[in-house]
């Protein structure tokens, strides 16, 4: 079934199951999906779902119906695309085109170690085995334990809101080359997040609101990690 997420300056606000063959956005209370906002109009947007497709119309509004950042009148919907009306923007995404969402958040985000060189990755992981060696023993357990809970990380903010990534890897390397990239690794002690790259000198990634400094950071359930502009929640299970 497709959906659509409602969001405001990277925020997810509402989402909307698309089980009806038409819907309307707008501003006044009779829409389906109603965005209180003076810069969207009365009847701003129509959406028309004709068996697997979804069609996208503009109601003649004053400030125009976009997707992916082009104003249009009509518009075939396809997984991913991103309508923006006013100042609020509807994710549209489509169950039947399998996981085309997880896969471009992987493709955008998530950095194959290769493409990072192996001696940055070798020097990730040996910050990441001294601060292992700092975390204190807790309850007697011994260093080389493996009960380690399962963890992911959810998209809180911008176009990928609501995706989310298994952290099963030793190390995955997330980011973008050139703005930040660190890297999270599954240790018998923990999950661990380290600073690897940027494109400005000490601008490192955020745990909580705090730069995690060029030391690894051990992550802990709920931390809200900050990453070249992408908000992430860190959750064990």
């Amino acid at each position: 079934m497709a959906r659509l997420m409602l969001s405001l300056d990277g925020q997810v606000l509402a989402e909307y199951n698309m089980n009806k063959e038409r819907y309307t956005v707008g501003r006044l209370p009779d829409n389906d999906i109603r965005i209180d906002n003076p810069a969207v109009s009365g009847h701003h947007s129509l959406i028309i779902n004709i068996l697997n497709d979804s069609f996208l119309e503009d109601l003649n509004s004053t400030n125009g119906t976009y997707v992916n950042g082009k104003l249009i009148k009509k518009h075939a919907m396809q997984n991913g695309d991103v309508i923006t009306v006013g100042h609020h923007q509807l994710r549209f995404a489509d169950s039947q085109s399998g996981n085309t969402d997880q896969d471009e958040f992987e493709k955008t985000m998530v950095i194959s170690s290769s493409s990072q060189g192996e001696d940055r990755i070798r020097r990730v992981g040996q910050a990441v085995d001294q601060a292992a060696k700092a975390v204190p023993k807790r309850g007697g357990i011994p260093s080389n334990a493996t009960a380690l809970p399962k963890a992911k990380l959810q998209v809180l903010s911008g176009a990928f809101a609501g995706r989310e990534l298994e952290l099963t890897k030793a190390l995955t390397t997330l980011g973008r080359p050139g703005v930040q990239v660190a890297a999270i690794t599954r240790r018998p002690e923990g999950y661990f997040i380290v600073h690897v790259d940027s494109g400005k000198e000490n601008d490192f990634p955020q745990v909580n609101g705090v730069p995690i400094g060029p030391q690894a950071r051990r992550l802990n359930d709920n931390d809200v990690v900050q990453l070249a502009g992408v908000k992430m929640g860190f959750f064990e299970s």
